[in-house]
């Protein structure tokens, strides 16, 4: 009905994508509001955003945490009541909030406070809202921020990359000034992951194993809500590792890639999709992990645990809640977890309290098994002394999956973690995933970016006039040259140098130029 702010352009596939998201596809008799989130592929590749800030907050926010390019986040917030006045007997409208963000947390807070209003007061309730969100500061990472909406301060910290994996958020600061009280955000994305994986808490491990490996899960849940939450914890469970395949929190029948999904003339692609319509369970029944869940409760004891199940069990209509999967998982079950998970339910414990437990224990476990590989290719970085000013900087050796194998008896995972289990098997696996491939490239670009900034201080601690001595116009002019794009690179890129470096190499080039000729110099200083 209406897209605000009017600027904002969607194309007719994305609006219609849009609207078919953002309603429960399948017959839901519950009355009242639902919250739930999607995931949807931009229409017709990346289009300028008005962000210019994106670099730098993609630079330092956690990698789960950048800015999407390529697809937008919906967060709604669903109303279906009783009214007679309508057609169909029923008011059923939904109010979406379209972001590249995944602030979970935060976006559906703003949903629950703007969207009763709004469906009260329409369209002037959200010029009102944008031009409060309007002066909103940009996210930084590692700033906590105080944003004010319809009379509440919403309170919420940004995290940022350098944050300790697992530590606390920092306790909220500068609340006596604030009145009234603001509503403080623990965490502007981070789901109650005891509430989420209640049905599967026994089989965490395995959960966590195909995630990492990127294997294609359909989560099939009874309405969009316990479908997008399960979607959106499975896909935090590597944590800080980035989940580097795609995933749908909420599909529909409707969606686009509907059939790309559905073939069965090719693999299922490495996705977490996440499904309400009893329709998937015949056509996904190819897939080769299915979770099917019954709706959550909240209760005393701990919840009735799913049971993993073979495929050929699958019934088309009624079919129970299970894992129905053949993976066989590499690594032991770990019963201290549901032991202690356990005892926080006998004592009655927070939520809160059980999600950090769980969130901890897969934190570890995530390092356990990335620490061996990032002592690996740290290994394959070029000794600092082999990195001189007048010769490009030496390469990053190639990183031999065997070579990373044979480390693994000295510093496996075992050094951190209890678990026993084919580790190995684990870890070759994963070679094949499109998440080992993600956590690679972003590592080998680190990696590169931290050599050219090395290079560039090595230039500036060398006697540059010395090197002149000998040398012919064509060589210094070429070097002139180099160092220049060297500049512009280090700027462009954000390299990890000093900003005195940069100007010193910017003298260098200064005083190399003054020692040519005139006629040189007007062409050097004229390019």
């Amino acid at each position: 009905q209406l897209v605000y702010p009017y600027d904002f352009r969607l194309t007719e596939k994305e609006k219609t994508s849009i609207c078919y998201l953002s309603f429960p596809d399948s017959y839901s008799g519950g009355l009242g509001d639902t919250q739930f989130s999607f995931r949807l592929r931009q229409a017709g590749g990346q289009r300028t955003t008005h962000y210019e800030d994106d670099g730098e907050y993609n630079r330092e926010a956690p990698l789960t945490l950048q800015r999407e390019s390529a697809h937008y986040f919906g967060y709604v917030y669903f109303r279906q009541v009783k009214d007679s006045s309508m057609k169909r007997g029923y008011f059923q409208k939904s109010l979406v909030l379209v972001s590249r963000l995944p602030y979970v947390n935060l976006f559906q807070s703003l949903l629950q406070l703007i969207a009763p209003e709004y469906f009260d007061k329409l369209e002037p309730c959200l010029e009102a809202v944008c031009n409060e969100i309007d002066q909103w500061p940009p996210p930084v990472p590692g700033q906590t921020l105080n944003l004010p909406v319809m009379g509440v301060v919403i309170q919420v910290r940004i995290p940022s990359r350098v944050d300790k994996p697992g530590s606390s958020p920092v306790k909220q600061f500068n609340q006596e000034n604030l009145l009234p009280a603001p509503l403080v955000l623990p965490s502007i994305h981070e789901l109650d992951l005891f509430r989420c994986f209640q049905p599967v808490l026994i089989h965490i491990q395995m959960l966590w194993e195909l995630m990492l490996l990127g294997e294609p899960i359909v989560v099939m849940a009874p309405s969009p809500t316990v479908s997008s939450e399960m979607v959106l914890a499975l896909t935090s469970c590597l944590a800080p590792l980035r989940y580097c395949c795609d995933y749908r929190p909420y599909f529909t029948i409707h969606d686009s890639e509907f059939k790309e999904y559905t073939t069965r003339t090719q693999a299922p692609p490495n996705i977490v999709v996440g499904v309400t319509n009893p329709f998937f369970i015949k056509t996904l029944q190819h897939w080769p992990h299915i979770l099917r869940v019954g709706e959550l409760r909240m209760s005393g004891d701990l919840p009735k645990q799913v049971k993993v199940k073979k495929l050929a069990k699958l019934k088309t209509l009624d079919t129970k809640p299970g894992i129905y999967t053949s993976y066989k998982t590499f690594l032991h079950k770990d019963k201290t977890l549901i032991k202690r998970l356990l005892k926080g339910i006998q004592r009655k414990r927070p939520s809160e309290v059980q999600s950090a437990l769980l969130r901890r224990h897969l934190l570890e476990l995530t390092q356990s098994f990335i620490i061996p590989l990032e002592h690996y290719i740290a290994s394959l970085m070029p000794l600092q002394r082999a990195i001189t000013p007048w010769k490009n900087p030496p390469q990053i050796r190639p990183f031999r999956q065997e070579d990373f194998m044979k480390t693994l008896e000295h510093a496996g995972p075992q050094l951190t973690c209890v678990l026993k289990g084919d580790w190995l098997g684990l870890y070759r696996r994963f070679f094949k995933s499109p998440n080992f491939d993600g956590w690679y490239r972003q590592r080998h670009k680190e990696m590169t970016q931290k050599l050219e900034a090395l290079h560039l201080e090595a230039i500036c601690e060398a006697n540059i006039v010395a090197w002149m001595k000998d040398k012919s116009e064509v060589e210094i002019v070429d070097l002139v040259l180099k160092l220049r794009e060297k500049l512009v690179r280090a700027r462009c890129q954000h390299l990890p140098v000093k900003e005195e470096t940069l100007r010193r190499v910017g003298l260098y080039i200064e005083t190399i130029i003054g020692s040519l000729p005139e006629d040189l110099q007007a062409v050097l200083h004229h390019h």
